[in-house]
């Protein structure tokens, strides 16, 4: 796209990024390099790896906020801190927060390029994280880095907030360094892709169910309750439920309907015994129009009834995971339009605004009133990206245009009236 018609500050901007584009690209092999699994959750060395490169780029206030242990043994985790760094430019107390994870998902199989190699191939940097969502650390590092040369131009503030338990659902990441006052953003940018921006999820209920029975030898079954054969029922109860959910769609682009997924099954004592317990987790995603609690309640009666009446047979049901959805953030907000803007003069055409199906820990911001949105460096989907799969990579390229794209925005949202 064609940027010589953009003011000469917005120029120095795009000149920087250039100039330092190798910098940002090793920044990002750099955290890929660094194994970060979520589970196990140990993040500690990745943590103290940022802490260090944000203090040697001359960041403002960079700490190492470490999280209670009991809070992170709540979480499932082994270890975690938080990274927090400023940027100050006059004084305002107008606060934009960039907040990116360091956590993944463990590497698992059919891997072609090393999940820790940062290696890149065809303009691709392959690695777990690569995409989700390491390279957005380094995106929002360096387009806050591009501002430094206009300080002069600008007032307020921005705050680098990198957390690692978006695996674990960000209770002690974006939550908690909220909830500890670290940052009081009135804006944020959570990571995202490049070819869209995100202003509404949906939300996520995990529910684990536990059939209870009575043992007994398999030679002589009636004299049991068979766990196994009742959670069938149930199965069948949750599947033809899961066919009328079809029947709600969303109004908000890109979210489309609820869903509902049986995603573990574990039971039985021994090939020859009746079984005594069966437990199922269920996972149910909720568009932003439904009601949580009601869809929990909803959920807890059809698995009671559907075991109604089998003999000897009790069913408890445990949440596991309750995470709201967000949005949408209106497409005419400040920080939308801006994104926007700055998209159209880096990439060319429109930005598509829209919901998307997953849930992310920016819910936390958006629950504490933070107008949020999802934009960062990737594909338009993480099936391009292979996010959470073999191979995951992102391109060179889009990390280098979403770095121009965010730095463009905040020194717009940013500059002196």
């Amino acid at each position: 796209m064609d940027t010589k018609t953009l003011s000469a500050e917005k120029q120095q901007i795009l000149q920087y990024i250039e100039e330092n584009k190798d910098s940002l690209i090793t920044f990002v092999q750099e955290l890929v390099g660094i194994p970060s699994d979520n589970p196990p959750g140990d993040c500690q060395d990745i943590a103290e790896f940022i802490e260090g490169k944000l203090k040697g780029l001359n960041f403002k206030e960079v700490s190492l906020k470490e999280v209670p242990q009991e809070e992170v043994k709540a979480a499932g985790m082994i270890r975690a801190s938080n990274v927090i760094a400023y940027e100050v430019f006059g004084d305002s107390d107008f606060e934009i927060t960039l907040n990116s994870h360091g956590d993944v998902v463990p590497p698992g199989l059919g891997w072609t390029q090393d999940p820790y190699g940062g290696n890149i191939v065809d303009g691709r940097i392959y690695g777990r994280g690569a995409a989700v969502s390491k390279s957005d650390i380094a995106t929002f590092t360096f387009a806050t880095l591009a501002l430094r040369q206009l300080s002069d131009k600008l007032s307020g503030k921005i705050s680098l907030a990198f957390t690692f338990d978006e695996e674990t659902g960000g209770d002690i990441g974006p939550k908690w360094v909220l909830e500890q006052g670290f940052v009081k953003p009135d804006m944020a940018i959570f990571p995202g892709f490049t070819y869209s921006l995100i202003n509404a999820h949906n939300g996520c209920l995990h529910l684990e169910v536990k059939v209870k029975g009575k043992s007994a030898h398999a030679a002589e079954p009636q004299t049991g309750h068979d766990a196994i054969e009742a959670t069938t029922h149930l199965l069948q109860a949750l599947y033809e439920h899961r066919k009328t959910l079809g029947e709600v769609v969303s109004e908000i682009p890109g979210i489309g309907t609820p869903k509902l997924t049986v995603g573990l099954i574990k039971g039985g004592i021994n090939t020859n015994v009746v079984p005594d317990e069966c437990t199922i987790r269920l996972d149910r995603r909720m568009i932003p129009e439904e009601n949580p609690e009601q869809v929990e309640a909803s959920l807890r009666q059809l698995l009671q009834d559907s075991v109604a009446g089998l003999e000897g047979i009790q069913v408890e049901v445990n949440r596991i995971l309750l995470a709201n959805s967000f949005g949408p953030v209106p497409k005419d907000s400040a920080l939308v339009q801006t994104i926007s803007a700055n998209w159209s003069e880096i990439m060319g055409g429109e930005l598509e605004v829209t919901g998307s199906p997953l849930y992310t820990d920016a819910r936390h911001f958006y629950e504490a009133g933070v107008p949020v949105v999802l934009f960062g460096a990737g594909p338009k989907t993480l099936l391009e990206a292979n996010g959470h799969r073999a191979d995951e990579h992102v391109l060179v390229d889009d990390v280098i245009k979403a770095t121009k794209i965010v730095a463009l925005s905040l020194f717009d949202l940013l500059q002196k009236k």
